[in-house]
């Protein structure tokens, strides 16, 4: 990117000004006059949360291999740097041209977090774009979003033009296929949509018209202009044969992940009854050893990184793992490599293969119990028992590690105090274990016990439970705080404000769009951060509206009521996680895929192959 005189003059006024300068190993820089297509890959934070975003990655590469289209990248400024920019009239810029976005026909937003929503409009903005759809009347400036959060995609449904539902690679080749045949043909926006909400897995919601009950409840979502009524989200069948990028971007800048990535498969089976992902992402399937390492060895040759990442949802459930691991360890180790696997479950901990990836670099390990007692980790399907994380300590104590890191939740469905009570015991029992099986008790032990807040979210089995109230959030944070104090142990909590507001997105319907344009208007922006976030300007949001946040919120829903998503399928029928959460209030567990088929029904979006079960 050619720097303009502007841009210089304000980059040595900001913290890290390499965000902003593009320019990077493996970025592409395309000839303006030699494409039809300019599509803006929009990450609503800063650089360095979105360049660790994989998919993003993945996305980039896939739309730059296509003859005639030219991707870049755009981040939200960071508030120093918007502060500058809007002074000196400089709009939000693509990092591979300088480009303001309003050159671009297309831009493209991950849905990561709910938090993000209002730095979407704020980039809009600050690109010099309306940023309600209706307002956007051409062609030019289509804006799209993908990503976890379109799962529920009311919220936004004003501001953007179409959602693409599930997995990114195929839907996006014959979305821009579609795109570049209107500008060709001179159709209209409201042609081209009309033609696009046809894709499987494209949501367009202008061609939607919702109706409430009398108690706020939706009534029902109807299709209008032959929009399908149901929207089934896009998979990827085969991810041997998937786009994979032999290269990533090498940022110029110290990002949030700065790692090689590879992705063993996308799914999981385990089914935890709040975890999103875990649902959406079905049904599970996965990529060959010899294709993994092929694509490893290939990013780290082009990249030239020093760590690389097997990513998934649950690394240990990769079948082939230790023979993938002690392939890709021969290369890594004769070029000092290190390689790291994330996700790995304590009850399929191996010692023996910790130590062999650990010998560049040795870090310390992550369990996610999730609640304290059995009875709760049963309640939520967590699957995992005391005696599978004691074990998987016990070894890594005798390894030499020293360091442990464990995460729960708080506020989890049927919870209580004795819940709480059994947790403090698990981590003085981790503690003496340590004790007990240390070579080398002079070193100490850290253990971490990290607690955040529960957030029901859509297309899980805890998407009828209510959040608990902000109050009864703080009491239980009150008595963890003291039931936690033991020694050797660190007990962290998450904030109770930002869980709330995402709870209300996370289950919110169009009216929340009136609160989500109102706080932005009054300063609310990159609200995923501390030191920005504002919880009393939401408020007064919500109240301008007329809208009240505990609707959305803290409202245990009837097992009959028809939700804002219910047009929206993830794969995982509504009647299966009834049956999950039926379950749930018995306290009683489903197996992992990998044991025994819970007829969940996204095997069918298979066609005809079978899930890697």
């Amino acid at each position: 990117m050619k720097l303009s005189r502007k841009l210089k003059r304000i980059l040595p006024r900001v913290q890290k000004p390499a965000r902003y300068v593009g320019g990077e190993w493996g970025s592409v820089v395309k000839d303006r006059d030699s494409v039809d297509l300019r599509f803006g890959m929009c990450f609503p934070d800063t650089y360095e949360v979105g360049m660790s975003h994989l998919g993003s990655r993945i996305l980039y590469g896939l739309l730059n291999a296509q003859d005639g289209v030219w991707c870049e990248r755009v981040f939200a400024p960071w508030i120093d740097m918007e502060d500058e920019m809007r002074a000196a009239g400089i709009p939000l810029y693509g990092l591979e041209s300088g480009d303001s976005i309003a050159e671009l026909d297309i831009l493209g937003f991950t849905l990561q977090y709910e938090l993000s929503f209002t730095n979407i409009l704020n980039m809009l903005d600050l690109g010099g774009i309306p940023v309600y759809a209706s307002e956007r009347k051409g062609l030019k400036n289509l804006v799209i979003c993908g990503g976890p959060c379109a799962y529920n995609p009311e919220p936004l449904a004003p501001f953007i033009d179409a959602f693409q539902i599930g997995d990114g690679e195929e839907i996006m080749i014959e979305f821009t296929d579609l795109y570049r045949q209107a500008k060709r043909e001179g159709w209209s926006k409201d042609e081209f949509l009309r033609r696009a909400c046809h894709i499987e897995g494209v949501y367009v919601p202008s061609l939607y018209d919702v109706s409430y009950n009398g108690d706020g409840t939706v009534k029902a979502v109807t299709p209008k202009d032959g929009a399908p009524a149901f929207i089934q989200k896009r998979i990827v069948r085969d991810l041997d044969s998937m786009y994979y990028p032999e290269s990533f971007v090498v940022p110029s800048t110290d990002i949030v992940f700065d790692r090689a990535m590879v992705e063993l498969f996308r799914g999981c089976p385990r089914g935890c009854r709040f975890c999103q992902a875990g649902h959406t992402y079905r049904p599970l399937r996965k990529k060959s050893a010899e294709t993994l390492l092929r694509q490893a060895e290939a990013v780290l040759e082009h990249s030239g990184y020093e760590e690389i990442s097997l990513s998934s949802l649950s690394t240990s459930d990769y079948s082939e793992l230790p023979e993938l691991a002690d392939k890709l360890l021969d290369f890594c180790e004769a070029r000092r490599v290190s390689l790291s696997l994330p996700s790995l479950r304590a009850d399929s901990f191996s010692l023996e293969l910790m130590e062999r990836v650990q010998k560049v670099r040795k870090s310390g390990l992550t369990f996610a119990a999730e609640a304290g007692s059995q009875r709760l980790r049963d309640v939520i399907n967590k699957n995992l028992t005391a005696d599978d994380l004691l074990n998987a300590c016990t070894y890594a104590f005798k390894g030499g590690w020293n360091n442990v890191k464990l995460y729960f939740m708080m506020g989890l469905p049927t919870e209580t105090n004795e819940d709480f009570d059994e947790m403090a015991q698990l981590c003085r029992d981790i503690a003496y274990c340590w004790k007990c099986n240390t070579p080398n008790k002079a070193r100490g032990v850290r253990i971490t016990a990290s607690a955040s807040c529960f957030v029901p979210k859509p297309q899980t089995p805890f998407q009828w439970d209510a959040q608990v109230t902000k109050e009864e959030l703080d009491e239980k944070t009150a008595y963890l705080r003291v039931v936690m104090k033991t020694k050797n142990v660190t007990f962290r909590w998450h904030d109770s404000d930002t869980s709330y507001l995402e709870a209300v997105f996370a289950r919110g319907d169009r009216r929340t769009a009136d609160a989500l344009y109102t706080a932005w208007k009054s300063g609310c922006k990159m609200d995923g951060w501390d030191q920005c976030f504002d919880y009393n300007k939401w408020l007064d949001a919500f109240r301008a509206c007329g809208l009240d946040p505990a609707f959305y919120a803290n409202r245990q829903r009837p097992l009959d009521e028809v939700f804002p998503w219910d047009h929206i399928g993830c794969g995982t029928s509504k009647e299966h996680l009834k049956r999950e959460w039926e379950r749930s209030r018995r306290a009683e567990p489903t197996p992992s895929c990998l044991e025994k088929c819970a007829g969940c029904g996204a095997a069918s979006l298979m066609k005809g192959c079978a899930c890697h079960v």
